[in-house]
């Protein structure tokens, strides 16, 4: 008891205390080198979120640029199901420190994958089909997300998923008007870079994402980084080494850098992925393919075997504009301007991208499985149930949970850590 007493009052001294006025701490849930993430409660309406506080969120430039960044595209991409959704922004008491409030999820995919738990091929396949969607909604406002990994995608146990941290993402719209500098080549976690940016292009496309979810569905069905690198040189051998089909592949990857690759034999993608199914290696290959104009893009992924029987084309929305920073990325403001524009955020009613007039699920069927849900998709339901009940058209697959929600010759009961 006074351990729990005294870890609560360390929690309370290293957060601001008009936060404290709106939110009851649970307990840690993350923390990296620009933050720490905790799970807490709206004091008025008990709802769990995610707090993430930044530390001196305005130390310099560069990392007050990076905040604002991701909630200016987290503003943008607000009402997507498979992208998570920022509730609210406060500044601490110091007027250094910045605090996110985001809707809360139970665990991100790379700690699912560490802890022992298992995915099953379905839950697999509708993972891949959510990311997608979400890729296809980034893409189609001319954004690349460019830190795509285990680690920023999120799952609750409904195993739904959500694509988390923009703060890497840039806008591709000013590229195709020519009025923007390169891109830079320090992007994404080394593991999940596309071999383009590892070699030094400054012109890439949202492609170099489809890179990163092959390089993600590998790990998953390995249960392993596919090519942990020690070194950008070392990186790049790890993958010609697995996924390059012939020396003119390799030759025409030279091209799209500054640098040239080494040709290096190993074991090839098909037998390091030979536990998986045919359609699993296919797309994984179509993904990790060294020249990016023969990489297949998120839209035509959703087509594609592995995913095709979740689709629905009403829940895969499209923006039908270029979405851009509210501060141009070219352009370097004082720290002062930054945290202004951050101060001002103001929280709007999120945009909802799924129709209100979905009709009830009866029944999804997919080969050798069998699942009933019966209650409507938007009505409520305790937390603690054996299933949640909101359930869109796109997304009827069985919660990733412990417990037995649906009949027939198919229960799947995975586990997550909480």
């Amino acid at each position: 008891m006074t351990s729990t007493k005294s870890a609560a009052k360390e929690i309370d001294k290293s957060i601001s205390p008009n936060i404290l006025h709106y939110y009851v701490i649970d307990r840690r849930i993350g923390q990296g080198a620009y933050g720490v993430v905790w799970k807490a409660y709206k004091r008025n309406t008990n709802q769990p979120v995610a707090l993430k506080k930044i530390f001196d969120a305005f130390r310099n430039t560069e990392d007050a640029q990076r905040t604002f960044r991701e909630v200016s595209y987290l503003k943008a991409f607000k009402g997507h199901p498979n992208v998570i959704q920022l509730l609210n922004i406060h500044r601490a008491a110091n007027n250094s420190d910045l605090y996110l409030v985001f809707e809360y999820m139970n665990i991100d995919l790379h700690n699912y994958i560490t802890s022992g738990n298992k995915l099953d091929d379905n839950q697999v396949r509708y993972i891949i089909y959510q990311i997608l969607k979400a890729l296809k909604f980034i893409h189609s406002g001319n954004v690349v997300h460019r830190d795509l990994k285990p680690s920023n995608i999120l799952l609750n146990t409904n195993c739904e998923c959500k694509i988390a941290d923009f703060g890497l993402a840039r806008s591709l719209g000013e590229t195709r008007l020519g009025t923007r500098n390169p891109l830079t080549d320090y992007v994404a976690t080394r593991w999940y870079r596309a071999p383009e940016i590892l070699l030094g292009s400054k012109r890439y496309s949202q492609l170099v994402d489809l890179w990163s979810l092959g390089c993600v569905l590998a790990e998953i069905v390995t249960e392993k980084p596919m090519f942990p690198g020690d070194s950008t040189t070392n990186q790049l051998e790890l993958i010609i080494s697995t996924v390059a089909q012939d020396d003119k592949e390799v030759e025409a990857l030279s091209r799209l850098g500054v640098g040239r690759p080494r040709i290096v034999k190993g074991v090839p993608l098909k037998e390091r992925l030979r536990s998986s199914s045919c359609e699993c290696i296919d797309l994984t290959s179509r993904m990790l393919r060294l020249d990016p104009a023969q990489r297949i893009s998120a839209q035509q992924a959703l087509r594609h075997p592995f995913v095709s029987s979740f689709r629905s084309r009403r829940g895969e929305p499209v923006l039908g504009r270029t979405v851009q920073a509210a501060i141009s990325d070219n352009s370097r403001l004082t720290v002062q301007d930054y945290r202004t524009a951050l101060y001002s955020y103001d929280e709007r009613k999120p945009r909802t991208f799924l129709p209100s007039n979905l009709p009830a699920v009866n029944r999804y069927s997919k080969s050798r499985n069998s699942v009933s849900f019966n209650k409507k998709p938007f009505s409520s339901e305790p937390e603690n149930t054996t299933y949640k009940a909101r359930i869109y058209e796109s997304t009827r697959y069985p919660p990733l949970s412990t417990k037995t929600c649906f009949r027939g010759n198919f229960q799947s009961k995975v586990s997550v850590r909480h």
